[in-house]
């Protein structure tokens, strides 16, 4: 143990070398090197978690540094996992870090966890929250969550039971995903900046907690953080009965489900397709392409389209004057909102298709 790089940890009153050793025992695997895990890695390493594992198949794009304070615009295209790794050593060199530059799916999240103590969940999408919650589950691992909103934050830690034997999971809070139309992205929505850092931290803070066994965790219990107000508020989880149903009954269930199925939408009639099949489309004649975001939004389309803007969609569906219609936005949320509504409005007249992942898979 290095006792003048953690010193301050020594000094701390009911802290000490015992509990800075647990620490350094303590193995935690991080799910995503986006706005929350950057914060959580950062301070993870710097208080001298012994084995850190990030896990994380993106990579650094230019819309990321407003948020994910790891990376530079040096590291833009290059694997978020590696980098963050790179920089994480820097930090503290006498720690052990694991690079997993894979995205979590039902076939590798069993494997990937069973190594770990605790997980922490840094993914901002419902499938992964779901796949990652059932896993740590079926392997009773201690799962820290965390979700940001445009100005509003989450945490919780699940899978750990208080002192009455209770132990909660994601899946008492929300049972079953929303759909892909009603379910928020902050690449359509956005967030302040500064609130994955907040929220970061709080779940690095319940990892220590529940690490060195300081304190009292977040166990069972949802905290709500708003940047706008600066005001958090506490409330206690119930295990819900009718959730246990949904999830798999055992590692071979989990590893036959599809979780991106199961937190995606079918709407009859619509077609979503890739960026490929997109580009294709854009060769042919008699194709309406539409924007349904709205006016400035960035990245701008290059190519023949109209805006509408879903917020003003209906009022505008006479301007759709053709029957094979292309649909897009940001993340494919709205486009599949504006794909409903062409439905409702016109039924099997139109052909519609809607870009799944926004034109930012077009950059991609």
């Amino acid at each position: 143990m290095d006792k003048e790089r953690y010193s301050r940890h020594l000094n701390l009153k009911n802290f000490g070398e015992s509990r800075q050793q647990k620490l350094l025992d303590a193995k935690v695997l991080v799910i995503g090197a986006g706005g929350l895990g950057c914060p959580v890695l950062q301070y993870l390493t710097a208080a001298g978690v012994g084995e850190i594992g990030i896990a994380d198949g993106d990579t650094v794009s230019l819309s990321n540094l407003q948020r994910q304070v790891l990376y530079t615009v040096d590291d833009i295209s290059l694997p978020k996992a590696v980098q963050a790794a790179i920089r994480l050593q820097r930090l503290n060199p006498d720690i052990v870090i694991h690079t997993h530059v894979l995205h979590v799916d039902a076939a590798n999240a069993l494997e990937l966890i069973r190594y770990y103590d605790i997980v922490v969940d840094g993914t901002d999408n419902f499938a992964s929250r779901y796949l990652i919650n059932d896993a740590c589950v079926l392997l009773e691992k201690p799962l820290v969550y965390g979700a940001v909103y445009q100005y509003e934050g989450q945490v919780a830690v699940f899978n750990v039971a208080d002192i009455l034997g209770i132990k909660t999971n994601y899946r008492d809070l929300f049972a079953t995903p929303p759909s892909a139309v009603d379910a928020p992205d902050c690449n359509d929505t956005g967030v302040i900046g500064v609130l994955p850092g907040i929220i970061g931290v709080l779940q690095a803070t319940e990892v220590i907690k529940l690490i060195t066994g300081i304190g009292k965790a977040l166990i069972n219990q949802l905290l709500t953080w708003s940047v706008v107000s600066a005001t958090a508020y506490t409330v206690q989880l119930q295990e819900n009965p009718e959730a246990k149903a949904f999830i798999p009954a055992d590692q071979a269930a989990f590893r036959a489900t599809d979780y991106d199925w199961l937190c995606s939408t079918q709407i009859t009639g619509v077609e979503q397709i890739g960026p490929i099949s997109f580009v294709q489309l854009t060769t042919e004649a008699d194709v309406l392409f539409i924007d349904v975001r709205e006016s400035g939004e960035q990245p701008e389309a290059h190519f023949p389209h109209l805006q509408i803007p879903l917020s003003r969609f209906k009022e505008n569906l006479l301007s759709i004057h053709k029957n094979k219609v292309v649909l897009f936005c940001q993340s494919g949320k709205r486009s599949l909102q504006a794909a409903q509504i062409i439905r409702d409005s016109f039924g099997e007249s139109k052909k519609v298709y809607s870009l799944t992942g926004g034109i930012l898979t077009l950059i991609e």
